[in-house]
């Protein structure tokens, strides 16, 4: 039965509709789409509309709105990161309804985005071009903006919720440069500051507050090196500590405690692919230590994780294999199936589920993304393509397994 009227003189105060009911919420980025059930009782004249309207107190709905004549309505400039519900009103000519009940609580965030930088591309040397690409959903990446400089040879990359950053790399001559980039928002990278030494072909991971690379070439002089810096400010790299061998063109992953690092090319005994892998804990400094090893020596890898399992796929001096390993233990990876292709010097990208590897170099560069679920096992599939053909690129996102 309505239950009230739009304040007309002479109304009966039985004209308005009832309310909606069944009201739901699925958040998405900046926004919510605000599902609910129409009224069977719609008063002495026909719904012409409804409105919907959020809360983050749950007292006040005056967070955002929107109208519209059935549902769902989607609601709009909404802060990501911050919980509200939602209520709804239907309306007809003699005025609106009672609010409904309120829909359970949401929060609005960012989709899962990864960003793939840098690189040798068909076109150029030293590309500055990132790519975006939304992981949650299969097809190509689209422009996303430059990088101050063009610059390739597997830069380390690693990114907070918020922001993405890139360190060092080949600019034509190793750089010492770093870059970021705020992710919710396309354009152009950032002087964010510098490393200690000019270097490329590093492992790049992070957690929510801290990025760290490791590893490295400087024109021949290959190091053992590991720094780190404070994602949410500027300045330059601090010394974190020393993997145990001298190597470069590893890969790196993290949960939200643990970073690991595979050695890729060990420069100190055998002069050849590595298969070791080591970890640090993210929140401290110190040397690393020993974690176990890959199915098969290899370098020039790619890496990513969910916040229990990392994942490193491709490289060279390997057979064709996708290996993993449980983060929180130590212990030799297992095999976790066979990439679409088995390229070398992709960048990589994970959200907490879906894995990316983007790009790299089978006899020529590639624009192939393909793409595993990290908790299952069995081989990758196509996802979809970058913009251009590249290699020695390197990915990020804002929802890999190192943020909390």
């Amino acid at each position: 039965m309505a239950r009230r009227n739009g304040g007309f003189i002479g109304t009966d105060g039985l004209d308005a509709p009832d309310p909606p009911t069944g009201v739901t919420s699925t958040a998405g980025d900046a926004s919510v789409s605000v599902a609910f059930t129409a009224p069977t009782d719609v008063g002495t004249s026909a719904i012409t509309g409804f409105v919907a309207q959020v809360s983050i107190n749950d007292t006040a709905y005056s967070a955002g709105s929107n109208t519209g004549t059935s549902s769902p309505i989607v609601v709009s400039s909404l802060t990501n990161g911050t919980a509200a519900t939602a209520k709804v009103w239907a309306i007809n000519a003699f005025g609106t309804s009672a609010p409904s009940d309120a829909s359970a609580s949401f929060t609005p965030i960012v989709p899962p985005i990864a960003l793939f930088g840098a690189g040798h591309s068909t076109a150029e040397n030293y590309t500055t071009a990132i790519d975006k690409v939304d992981i949650a959903s299969l097809g190509n990446g689209a422009d996303f903006g430059n990088l101050s400089v063009g610059r390739s040879s597997d830069p380390g990359a690693f990114a907070s919720s918020t922001r993405g950053i890139w360190a060092g790399g080949n600019t034509g001559s190793f750089s010492d440069v770093i870059d970021y980039v705020t992710i919710a928002s396309a354009g152009n990278a950032t002087d964010f500051g510098n490393l200690s030494a000019a270097r490329s072909q590093m492992a790049g991971l992070s957690n929510s507050t801290r990025g760290v690379v490791s590893g490295g070439d400087n024109d021949g002089g290959r190091v053992n090196i590991i720094e780190y810096v404070t994602i949410a400010n500027t300045g330059n790299a601090t010394d974190f500590g020393n993997l145990s061998i001298v190597s470069f063109t590893g890969a790196g992953f993290a949960s939200p405690t643990r970073g690991v690092m595979t050695l890729g090319y060990d420069e100190d005994g055998a002069n050849a692919s590595s298969n070791v892998i080591e970890y640090i804990t993210i929140g401290s400094t110190g040397n690393s230590t020993d974690f176990g090893d890959l199915t098969a020596a290899r370098y020039n890898v790619a890496g990513f994780a969910s916040a229990t399992r990392g994942v490193v796929g491709g490289g060279q001096g390997a057979a064709t294999t996708i290996d993993y390993v449980t983060i929180a233990s130590t212990g030799n990876a297992t095999d976790f199936g066979d990439p679409v292709e088995n390229a070398r010097n992709q960048g990589a990208a994970s959200s907490k589920t879906r894995g990316l590897f983007a790009g790299g170099f089978l006899s020529a560069q590639r624009n192939v993304i393909q793409y595993i679920t990290i908790a299952s096992t069995g081989n990758a599939q196509d996802f979809g393509d970058l913009s251009i053909s590249v290699f020695r690129n390197a990915g990020l996102s804002n929802s890999h397994g190192g943020l909390a």
